[in-house]
């Protein structure tokens, strides 16, 4: 594997603790490694073989629900998130996108990566089918949890944690089921 440059040596550490955590998701760590030792840049949304993505596992005050989007361009339920556009600070990608999807104020973010997903994203007008690699943290909300709909989604909903432990989605799952373990 060639060397990660060095203004990706913070987000490496952070997924080496990750892989350190989950070792049974070794080999999608190693996947975001290879991405970052990729010459051409990761961060940034043109390069269109795949790049980085902030994803935000936004939870309720009780730690209950997580806010959920139904995603227009992709018409399905998911968690919060966006491009890294040139951020390497993925938490910080994750807490922005939370922000601006959402409209909630008084959100805070953790900083240790809470999942990782690497994801198709279909040919769509004309930007051809990619890979997006999502670092997710968890966000939480601190104040009201009345949300506002952004032109991004369809809709948002608060959703109880526990069933989504069953999801047919697997990301949606295992999320569900990370954050059941650590907050049962």
């Amino acid at each position: 594997m060639a060397s990660i440059p060095l203004r990706f040596s913070f987000l490496s550490a952070q997924l080496q603790a990750y892989r350190q955590r989950w070792p049974d998701e070794t080999g999608v760590v190693g996947q975001f490694l290879d991405l970052l030792a990729d010459p051409a840049d990761p961060s940034v949304r043109e390069r269109l073989e795949g790049h980085l993505t902030g994803g935000a596992w936004v939870v309720s005050g009780d730690g209950q629900r997580t806010l959920m989007t139904h995603h227009r361009k992709l018409g399905r339920w998911l968690q919060l998130g966006g491009h890294a556009d040139g951020d390497i600070d993925m938490a910080r990608v994750a807490l922005k996108e939370a922000e601006e999807e959402s409209g909630l104020a008084d959100l805070s973010v953790e900083r240790e990566i809470f999942d990782l997903d690497r994801h198709w994203i279909p040919e769509r007008r004309g930007i051809p089918g990619h890979w997006h690699y999502d670092v997710r943290y968890v966000v939480h909300a601190g104040g009201s949890e009345a949300y506002v709909v952004s032109e991004e989604s369809l809709d948002l909903a608060w959703r109880e944690i526990a069933p989504m432990a069953a999801d047919d989605d697997a990301s949606i799952s295992r999320m569900a089921r990370k954050w059941l373990a650590r907050n049962p």
